[in-house]
């Protein structure tokens, strides 16, 4: 069986993220969509918020489990859960280099775990959680929010922000 770990925080999840996971749901027999905990990070939605607009943002994703790890290297969480792949994306110049280089130490620490990079469609390549939490406010961002965020993360935008 080919498993792979896509991991992030998923503050919040993204339609760019949902684009990785049913992709890697295509590509793995199993993917693992975990939530890395940082805890020096603040966050907007607490870690049972993430993983509950993970799991329904992703319920139609038969093949996708869901769950969150903290205090271990990604890769390490990998190995731990069985998969022999860390999927990731990469959206610009900035993400391949700083990817890069986070391959190279993972294959250091276990060389068994590769790392795939996929690389988004251009409608979706500048979205991300910071940039769509950087929507709120001006005039019309109800608007501009949904076209970003997957149906259940934008109901608890419009709950948080009335």
């Amino acid at each position: 069986m080919r498993r792979a770990v896509y991991a992030g925080s998923f503050d919040p999840i993204t339609l760019g993220h949902l684009w990785m996971v049913e992709r890697g749901g295509e590509l793995f027999d199993e993917l693992v969509v975990a939530i890395g905990v940082n805890p020096d990070k603040k966050y907007l939605f607490d870690l049972d918020e993430r993983l509950a607009m993970l799991r329904e943002s992703t319920a139609h994703c038969a093949n996708v489990t869901i769950a969150s790890y903290e205090n271990m290297f990604l890769v390490h969480y990998a190995k731990q859960v069985g998969a022999d792949f860390i999927l990731r994306g990469v959206r610009n110049e900035q993400d391949y280099a700083y990817e890069r280089g986070m391959r190279y130490v993972n294959a250091e620490l276990d060389s068994d775990v590769r790392t795939v990079f996929m690389v988004p469609p251009r409608e979706l390549v500048e979205v991300s959680s910071s940039f769509v939490k950087g929507l709120i406010g001006p005039a019309g961002w109800k608007t501009v929010l949904k076209k970003y965020l997957p149906l259940p993360v934008y109901e608890r935008f419009l709950r948080l922000h009335p």
